[in-house]
């Protein structure tokens, strides 16, 4: 298997990994742009944009941009994130030059017709109403809202509903020309893949576009909050998150090997602690997140009302502990997990495309899985432990509670009992 790099002299880069063997390819154009480069007033704009992208464009109607790809047995998708949007295609070999067209024509030649921008702004409208409607959703996002607050990184991906409701077609056309530009595009292919051929296509279609300046992001500013919302649900949700290193630092490694050991399998802490042992919990995770210039350890357990305290209290607890007692084989285990994780998901084709434009975007190369292995084997059990103890010593984290959660103890509480 090989990695192929190209820029085209606007900034547009291509980068492919042909995976001998396979008869399909993963293909898609991963943009530098997300929720994070939202004024406020945008907010939600990015999100809007991408369900906007599949419309219609000056050659294809909404109708037959979906036949153009699942008339050849392949499939379309997007999703938006908060510092990037993609749009991705899963095709036959011989269908790859098709399924890259109908990804420019969506990118450079959308009409955002009127009536269109209605219909969706329903269907974006449903979206928001059925996340407000799911607790173990949204409570996310009001947990990123209290870790970053009155900033970009903090507002919910899919916006308010206000904010959707008053988006209009030079809106989508602005922020387009401003983000949608090709030294912030990234073209990644795998699978049945010809370099070659590719970078014939993407010069053809992509090469008039022009670049544009960037301005800085605000640097992400992490602070400690509790957002309580009392409600008569079924389960008390509760979601804890401690500031940790951007995917750029290479603390990184500790803060995923410690979430993994701590809650990030049947095996881990958590798991065993909560669920197994004492029966509080049904789901129980601990899982980190990054991004440019920062990054979030996130925790979540649901329980009933009347677990909600203690289920709390032995969270903090095992986090404290941590710091005194994680042994070297739940390390080991913990590095295998992540190990494994990420060689099996090296057999997807769409798994590998997505890798591939996420580490052009942050290191304009693409390190090596071995490079990748090793880092995370360089991860030893005093670093998880120093770890630890900083999040127990000096860590202000950011609590999220919906549901019957009257009963849960207070944020300062809870840092007490880490403390202690």
């Amino acid at each position: 298997m090989s990695v192929e790099l190209h820029r085209l002299p606007n900034g547009f880069r291509i980068v492919t990994e042909r995976m001998p063997g396979l008869q399909s390819a993963a293909i898609g154009i991963w943009i530098m742009a997300g929720g994070r480069d939202e004024r406020p007033e945008e907010n939600g704009i990015a999100h809007f944009l991408e369900h906007m992208a599949f419309k219609g464009t000056e050659k294809r109607t909404t109708l037959q941009i979906a036949e153009a790809i699942e008339d050849v047995g392949g499939y379309i998708n997007a999703y938006t994130s908060r510092e990037m949007t993609a749009y991705y295609a899963r095709v036959l070999e011989a269908d790859v030059p098709l399924a890259l067209d109908v990804l420019a024509d969506i990118l450079v030649n959308p009409l955002f017709a009127e009536e269109e921008i209605e219909v969706e702004r329903g269907v974006i409208l449903q979206e928001i109403g059925q996340v407000l409607d799911t607790p173990d959703d949204v409570i996310f996002d009001w947990l990123q809202e209290v870790a970053y607050p009155d900033q970009a990184l903090g507002r919910s991906i899919l916006g308010p509903a206000e904010r959707v409701r008053g988006f209009t077609r030079e809106d989508l056309f602005r922020f387009i020309g401003t983000h949608y530009t090709p030294d912030r595009m990234i073209l990644a292919a795998a699978g049945a893949v010809d370099h070659a051929e590719i970078v014939r296509l993407a010069e053809a279609l992509f090469s008039g576009q022009t670049p544009a300046a960037r301005g800085q992001l605000d640097p992400a500013r992490f602070a400690s909050g509790e957002r309580r919302e009392i409600k008569p649900l079924e389960q008390a949700h509760m979601a804890l998150a401690f500031e940790c290193p951007g995917y750029r630092d290479p603390g990184i490694y500790t803060a995923q090997v410690f979430s993994t050991a701590l809650g990030g399998g049947m095996s881990s802490r958590l798991f065993q602690e909560l669920r197994e042992k004492r029966g509080l919990c049904y789901t129980v995770f601990a899982q980190t997140g990054a991004y440019a210039d920062t990054g979030m350890l996130t925790l979540y357990a649901g329980t009933s009302a009347e677990q909600v305290g203690p289920m709390a209290e032995l969270t903090m607890a095992e986090l404290a502990r941590a710091a005194q007692d994680m042994t070297p084989a739940e390390v080991a285990r913990a590095r295998v997990q992540m190990k494994a994780g990420l060689l099996m998901g090296l057999e997807s084709p769409s798994n590998r495309a997505e890798r591939l434009a996420r580490l052009v975007s942050i290191w304009d190369r693409v390190p090596g899985v071995e490079e990748t292995v090793a880092n995370i084997d360089a991860v030893t059990t005093g670093d998880v432990r120093e770890f630890a103890a900083r999040l127990a010593g000096t860590a202000r984290p950011a609590l999220a509670l919906y549901g019957p959660v009257s009963g849960a103890p207070a944020l300062d509480a809870l840092q007490g009992r880490l403390a202690a």
